[in-house]
């Protein structure tokens, strides 16, 4: 393996990684970006961004791509490859160990995203790929003319759900509350739809089939009764898992696995800075893994300088 040394690196390759990338590279540090080939952010899977500012409507994969390129014509190095561990070396120095290499630096940015939470019942782990999809952007054009269940009641569920009706004969948002927690403007235009209907209150217990996903059972939270409902198709929006488990023994983590960070994108181990959905936070938007990757840049920018005695007095 080749070592090599930065001043930076940042993990992920989603909003909060290309902001942080855009503002090291135009600060004219030595930074590389490390984006996994086989993490799929949420923003890939969202077929339509309209709460951008300055853009009316732009898909995910679009608005990414338009920022690699501005990330790029700033000169930011960037590779596909997979974090395996982040150590400490010596001193200030940080040892970045990938599938294919080996990088010192002097910071870090986690900018890793999250990962789509599943349900936990029966049924769920057999049918993954066989009926049940958490992208509807990726896998809603296998289900034309079909019946379509979605699981949850924030924006995403409700986004996706709008997205499916392009395909699906019916589709069915599952929200375990009495009402919807997503944006109101979403839950018009859903309540609206003449193709959407809605089981509030309610839990998916099971998912059933023989080769393929036939049907889930739905259990009333208030009342207790089971319905067995017949779909085609699931979709599962239920939550985000951040993708820290290479973290676990190294910084501080959440219950549910988030890196706690300070308004300065600082973790509790120094040098190591964190943006986007990886970390706790009260809202994950592209917007405000934007944010949190211009704060990260220019906290770990001023830290380098700390380190090297450069710092701008």
């Amino acid at each position: 393996m080749k070592n090599e040394t930065y001043d930076l690196i940042i993990i992920g390759g989603g909003p909060a990684g290309i902001t942080a990338g855009i503002y090291a590279a135009r600060a004219r540090m030595k930074t590389l970006l490390i984006e996994s080939i086989s993490v799929m952010g949420q923003v890939m899977m969202t077929d339509r961004i309209e709460n951008y500012p300055g853009v009316a409507e732009i898909p995910g994969f679009e608005l990414i791509e338009k920022m690699k390129t501005q990330a790029q014509s700033f000169g930011l190095e960037s590779r596909q490859d997979t974090v395996k561990n982040i150590s400490r070396m010596n001193g200030e120095c940080l040892l970045v160990e990938t599938e294919n290499c080996r990088c010192e630096t002097t910071s870090v940015i986690v900018a890793t995203g999250a990962r789509p939470k599943k349900l936990g019942v029966p049924g769920e782990e057999k049918f993954i790929g066989k009926g049940i999809s958490f992208c509807a952007t990726c896998d809603g054009v296998f289900f034309r003319d079909k019946q379509i269940l979605v699981i949850g009641g924030g924006d995403t569920a409700v986004e996706e759900a709008l997205f499916l009706t392009k395909f699906g004969k019916k589709v069915t948002i599952v929200h375990r509350r009495d009402r919807l927690r997503a944006a109101k403007i979403l839950q018009e235009r859903a309540f609206e739809h003449e193709k959407i209907d809605f089981v509030l209150d309610s839990i998916v217990e099971e998912i059933t089939g023989s080769a393929i996903v036939d049907g889930v059972v739905i259990k009333n939270v208030k009342n207790g009764k089971k319905l067995n409902f017949k779909c085609d198709g699931i979709f599962m929006f239920v939550g985000w898992t951040p993708n820290t488990d290479f973290l676990k023994n190294f910084i501080k983590l959440n219950e549910n696995g988030g890196i706690i960070t300070d308004e300065e994108m600082k973790t509790s181990e120094r040098g190591i800075f964190a943006a986007g959905d990886c970390r706790k936070k009260l809202l994950r938007q592209v917007v405000t893994a934007c944010g949190d990757g211009a704060v990260a840049a220019y906290s770990a920018g001023q830290f380098v300088d700390e380190v090297k005695g450069t710092v701008y007095k």
